[in-house]
């Protein structure tokens, strides 16, 4: 059974029709017990870091997160459930985050001279290009389209960590992997059939 982590924000039942759509068990819940009894973990989440990480705290979840990873579950991070992963981030001030995995969330700089060409929030479809295939990119082609919704990207202190780039006005990490931790700044959910793809990967991933 997966458990999408209920923190009062994000998208949690398009994230969860993804996966029955692919034929996974996934239930929204914010019970750390539930938590602990799921095989694998996903933490979505839409809107800014700082109130994201007030509600992950606020609702007790950091706790049931860090033993999810420790005991050495697959988890998934999504959008701003990535982010939240890493230490920082400069969004509308300095927020700190889970730090489980080093590194920053910045804002995307666009030079003046690309204004017209590129418009924050990046919001659609653009390519990522794979550079170490995690277990949840199996079968999934190297340069596919997937949906981006974001103003923020997260700049990783380990390259390691990088399991494909994206390049949008600046040359950003849109997944990373380490271990038994998975995450994408795209949304796969809304990436039709290659997110499938990658939902479908993830729920077989042991």
């Amino acid at each position: 059974m997966i458990a999408i982590i209920d923190y009062g924000m994000g998208n949690l039942r398009s994230v969860q029709k993804g996966f029955e759509r692919v034929g996974h068990e996934a239930v929204v819940t914010r019970e750390p017990k539930m938590i602990d009894r799921a095989s694998h973990v996903v933490l979505p989440g839409v809107g800014a870091f700082g109130d994201c990480m007030a509600n992950v705290t606020h609702y007790g979840l950091v706790d049931p997160i860090q033993q999810a990873i420790q005991a050495g579950k697959p988890f998934l991070g999504i959008c701003v459930g990535f982010q939240l992963l890493f230490a920082e981030s400069e969004e509308f001030g300095c927020h700190k985050g889970l730090g489980l995995l080093p590194g920053k969330v910045k804002a995307i700089p666009l030079p003046g001279n690309m204004a017209s060409s590129y418009k924050i929030p990046h919001m659609g479809w653009n390519t990522i290009h794979i550079e170490k295939p995690a277990p949840p990119l199996q079968d999934v082609d190297p340069e596919s389209y997937v949906y981006f919704v974001h103003s923020y990207y997260v700049e990783p202190a380990d390259q390691e960590l990088v399991s494909s780039q994206t390049d949008y006005g600046v040359s950003f990490a849109s997944s990373v992997w380490k271990d038994n931790i998975f995450a994408t700044q795209f949304h796969p959910e809304k990436s039709q059939a290659v997110g499938l793809q990658v939902l479908k990967n993830f729920g077989e991933w042991q």
